[in-house]
């Protein structure tokens, strides 16, 4: 079956990076992986980079994919969306960029 990468960067609102964490490595984890075919792991920027830049995002999730319908999954992930099936957080900060990979190799 073919494999996706969903990629989202991400950031907490301003003085409530706990509360982001638990409820994004939490409630909000569970219900993605009730999404069927995914798997998801966690990362937060690390202090050592390549250049001395400020970075936009400081948290992304990956969220491994097996579907023979990519459209599919993200209907449902956008009909799911703000519902009791996928809710949404007031500590989750605007401007959030999630992008669907295809595997090539």
């Amino acid at each position: 079956m073919p494999r996706y990468s969903f990629v989202v960067h991400t950031n907490p609102v301003e003085g409530r990076e706990d509360e982001y964490n638990a409820w994004y490595s939490g409630p909000h984890l569970t219900d993605l992986l009730n999404c069927p075919g995914v798997s998801a792991r966690r990362f937060r920027l690390a202090g050592a980079q390549i250049r001395d830049e400020a970075q936009p995002y400081h948290y992304l999730a990956i969220y491994e994919v097996e579907t023979d319908d990519p459209q599919r999954f993200v209907s449902e992930l956008l009909a799911r969306a703000g519902t009791a099936l996928l809710p949404s957080s007031a500590t989750l900060a605007p401007g959030k960029l999630a992008v669907l990979w295809e595997a090539m190799t």
